[in-house]
C-alpha cells in the first residue's frame, strides 16, 4: 500500500435517492482503485484549502451536476490547484466533470453538447492509435463498454493534450496531459445499477426531448474494461506499473 494517499476529490454528490441505497461518487471510486492504494476524501465545494501536491500520490476527481462552463469559484480554485498537480508529477484522473475541468484547467474548451441533448446509458467507447502506447490505456481492447450521463463535453481539447477515445455521439471520450494526466468523459465507477438509477432518475427534459427510460435501461450492460481503468490508474500510482509499464487485468463489475 502507498504511503501518499490518493486524493479523491468530490465535485459534486450523486442524487440523494441514489446515495441512500447504493452510496456516492467517493465510495465507488475508492471501491475502484482497490485496495493497494490508500485514499481520503475530500469536498471540492466546501474545502477552504486543498493539499500540498508534493504530499498526494494522486489525485481522482469525481463526477458533479454541476456544469464547469459556470466557473463558480471553488471550481476554478480547482481548476489552478490541478495545474500545480500536474507541474508536480502527480498523477491525475478526472472522471466527466473532472475531465472536463482538467481540460478546461490546461486552456481547453467546455460547452454544451449539440441541441444541448443528454449522452446517457452504455455506450461504446474506442480507441484510437495514441492509446495503444498510452500507460493507462495500453492493453484495452479497441472498443469496449462505457456508462455515461452528461450534458456538457470538452469541445476543444488544451493545445499539446493527447486524444485517446472518443465514442460515436462524443469525439472526446479520453484524453491525456502533461505525462500522467487523464480525463474520461464517462464513469469507470458507476455498476449496471448506478447506472439504471440514473436513467430512472432522468430530469424531465430529457423524458421531453424523447428520451426512451425503458430502452436505456434495458441497453444497460456490464463494462468491465472501463470499471478496469481505476484499478490500472491505482497500478500507476503505487509503482506497480509506470509511463511505460503494462497495465493491470480488468475489473468485473
Amino acid at each position: 500500500m502507498t504511503f501518499k494517499p490518493v486524493l479523491i476529490v468530490a465535485t459534486g454528490r450523486t442524487l440523494p435517492q441514489i446515495a441512500e441505497s447504493q452510496g456516492d461518487f467517493g465510495e465507488w471510486i475508492a471501491k475502484g482503485l482497490g485496495d493497494t492504494v490508500s485514499h481520503r476524501l475530500v469536498d471540492a465545494q466546501t474545502a477552504e484549502v486543498l493539499p500540498d501536491p508534493s504530499g498526494l500520490a494522486g489525485v481522482v476527481l469525481s463526477g458533479s451536476p454541476s456544469m464547469v462552463s459556470d466557473r463558480e469559484p471553488w471550481s476554478e480554485r480547482l481548476a489552478q490547484w490541478l495545474t500545480q498537480c500536474v507541474a508536480a508529477d502527480v498523477p491525475v484522473l478526472g472522471i466527466c466533470y473532472g475531465h472536463q475541468l482538467l481540460a478546461h484547467a490546461f486552456g481547453g474548451v467546455v460547452a454544451d453538447r449539440a441541441n444541448r441533448d443528454f449522452e446517457i446509458g452504455t455506450h461504446t467507447i474506442e480507441l484510437n492509435a495514441e492509446a495503444q502506447s498510452d500507460p493507462l490505456f495500453n492493453g484495452m481492447p479497441q472498443r469496449f463498454g462505457a456508462q455515461l450521463v452528461h450534458r456538457q463535453s470538452v469541445s476543444r481539447l488544451p493545445a499539446g493534450a493527447v486524444l485517446l477515445a472518443g465514442s460515436e455521439g462524443e469525439a472526446c471520450q479520453a484524453f491525456r496531459v502533461g505525462r500522467a494526466a487523464w480525463g474520461v468523459q464517462f464513469h469507470p465507477e458507476f455498476s449496471t445499477e448506478a447506472m439504471r438509477a440514473y436513467i430512472r432518475e432522468m430530469p424531465i427534459e430529457a423524458r421531453d426531448e424523447g428520451y426512451d427510460a425503458d430502452a436505456l435501461s434495458a441497453g444497460v450492460r456490464a463494462t468491465s474494461d472501463a470499471a478496469s481503468l481505476l484499478r490500472r490508474f491505482a497500478a500507476i500510482v503505487s509503482g506497480q506499473s509506470h509511463p511505460a509499464g503494462q497495465a493491470c487485468a480488468s475489473e468485473a463489475v
